[in-house]
């Protein structure tokens, strides 16, 4: 047996959970010695009472592992654990990091900078459209979007995250044969098909339910270097989301809304407990700079130019040797003003402009 075989096993095993594996592995070492262990010697762990210790040993009576190792393959999945390089390097540091994930799709490197957008269900037109914009100048950016997949703000952070051809990572709730809320399984599918992934902890066949929920929201906020709220009432699991990421050591942020309208007293809340108030884009990038390395100067010589896109290189050449106001950067582009915007952030996140007071723009020497 693999050491991810090991840990599939020891995932579906009933009661088990990260925190008594990684007690467990304190002792035995790998997952396979693990599960070849007697209750008696198991229950010697801190943590595995008689419950947990006779479920271990007697793990087979639980778990089909073949069973399951096909229903992966067939669905055309793969698992990975903390051992993969795939896996998020932030989600390792959590206190409890899930076991393994279910992988549909594909992880790269670039998904270890993750920001997640979360939000009601329940939202309004202004909710959206602020989620959409934010996500895709995040994404356009280079930042993978992180969301749950669920209705209202979850779908339209992934769909302007797919709009800017980024990339975005949705955390179910349920395991992959069980994809909730059924209509989101188009998409999933979109998802995966822009060259992205969708993950879960969960066994292939686990359906959701209100204990699933809150586990899902740990991986999406645990998974990113901070959790924006874009729109989300008292009630919302979404400050449950940002809870978590307080926990986890992780930036808070938080879309102002109308004070009258109940979808936006949650995040309202927030941000008078300390949340970043958050208007645009760039008030995120502000926080989280020291994630990019200091980029030296471009020239039309430097093997840099050639690998931004045309309409980064045409921005970037838009600015003047002085600082340069946004509307002679759209004026001399064409561009539009979204488009503009949205790659003014990217070259900021590279260290090629710098925003000044007023929306004027410089490049950096």
């Amino acid at each position: 047996m693999t050491h991810t075989e090991a840990c599939i096993a020891l995932n579906m095993v009933p009661k088990m959970g990260p925190v008594r594996l990684r007690n467990l592995l304190e002792v035995f070492e790998t997952p396979q010695r693990i599960l070849v262990a007697r209750a008696s010697e198991l229950r010697t762990v801190d943590g595995i009472g008689n419950e947990v210790a006779e479920n271990v040993a007697g793990w087979e009576k639980h778990v089909d592992l073949e069973a399951e190792l096909k229903r992966v393959a067939d669905f055309g999945a793969h698992v990975i654990t903390q051992e993969s390089p795939e896996y998020p390097k932030l989600l390792r540091e959590i206190h409890n990091p899930p076991i393994v994930l279910y992988v549909w799709g594909t992880l790269t490197d670039r998904d270890h900078h993750g920001i997640a957008i979360v939000g009601s269900r329940q939202t309004s037109h202004y909710g959206l459209e602020c989620t959409k914009k934010l996500s895709y100048q995040l994404a356009y950016a280079g930042l993978t979007v992180v969301s749950g997949l669920a209705r209202g703000i979850d779908t339209a952070a992934h769909q302007g995250a797919l709009a800017a051809k980024g990339r975005t990572v949705a955390v179910l709730g349920s395991g992959f044969l069980n994809i909730y809320p059924k209509e989101n399984l188009g998409l999933a599918e979109k998802i995966v098909e822009s060259g992205a992934a969708v993950v879960s902890e969960f066994s292939m066949e686990v359906k959701a339910d209100t204990q699933t929920f809150p586990m899902r929201n740990r991986i999406v906020s645990g998974w990113s270097f901070g959790v924006l709220v874009v729109e989300a009432g008292l009630g919302s699991g979404a400050l449950i989301t940002a809870g978590q990421a307080a926990e986890q050591g992780r930036n808070v942020f938080a879309v102002p809304g109308p004070i009258d309208r109940p979808t936006s007293a949650g995040s309202n809340r927030l941000i008078q407990q300390g949340a970043k108030l958050v208007m645009s884009a760039n008030d995120i990038v502000d926080d989280m700079q020291t994630l990019f390395p200091e980029t030296p100067k471009l020239t039309a010589s430097s093997p840099r130019a050639d690998a931004l896109q045309p309409e980064e290189k045409l921005v970037y050449d838009a600015i003047g040797d002085s600082e340069t106001a946004i509307d002679a950067i759209i004026s001399k582009t064409r561009l539009p003003t979204s488009t503009v915007s949205s790659t003014l952030l990217a070259l900021e996140m590279k260290r090629l402009v710098k925003q000044l007071p007023g929306q004027h723009f410089v490049k950096l020497l």
